[in-house]
């Protein structure tokens, strides 16, 4: 993979997790990114946490217990960590301006909700110029109405195919 790579990991945090309401495959999603983030500091790839701040009573307010990111792929001192409010990692956040500074070009995505904040991310991140890897197994989102997650995750994987990402499972992704 391109030495200007990021790992990017969106809104995976201990709220997702409610265990009345868990995320679809949550443990095997944590499992997964925790393989991919293993493997992108290995190779001196920034790994890059977007974390959503909700507003006051928002099970990921600030001040919420669901707001940390989830201990089992936390940051580690010196990883940027950017807050953003709004599906789109970019809007008005430091995101762009973290990435500049490191001169990244491609960006691995994954994390949490598959067709409400990966899929506004993707789409800016490509809009922007950014060559976008979305790992297919490595974002995940709850069943909704009459489709199931793994429909809607199946559906996002193909729409965003082509047009504004790359997919590939997280045991293709290489960042040596």
């Amino acid at each position: 993979m391109h030495d200007k790579t990021a790992l990017l990991i969106v809104d995976v945090q201990l709220g997702m997790f409610d265990e009345d309401d868990p995320v679809y495959q949550g443990r095997q999603l944590l499992e997964t990114l925790g393989a991919l983030i293993a493997r992108a500091r290995l190779a001196s790839v920034p790994v890059v946490y977007v974390q959503h701040q909700g507003r006051t009573g928002h099970p990921l307010a600030p001040d919420a217990p669901g707001y940390p990111i989830h201990p089992a792929i936390a940051p580690r001192d010196g990883e940027t960590v950017v807050s953003k409010r709004t599906p789109d990692a970019f809007h008005e956040t430091t995101l762009q301006e973290e990435l500049a500074a490191r001169g990244i070009e491609v960006l691995v995505l994954a994390g949490i909700q598959t067709e409400i904040c990966i899929d506004t991310t993707c789409r800016r991140a490509a809009s922007l110029g950014y060559a976008v890897r979305l790992v297919s197994d490595g974002h995940s989102t709850w069943d909704r109405g009459r489709l199931s997650a793994p429909q809607i995750i199946a559906h996002q994987n193909h729409t965003l195919e082509g047009w504004f990402a790359t997919t590939a499972p997280s045991g293709e992704i290489r960042f040596e």
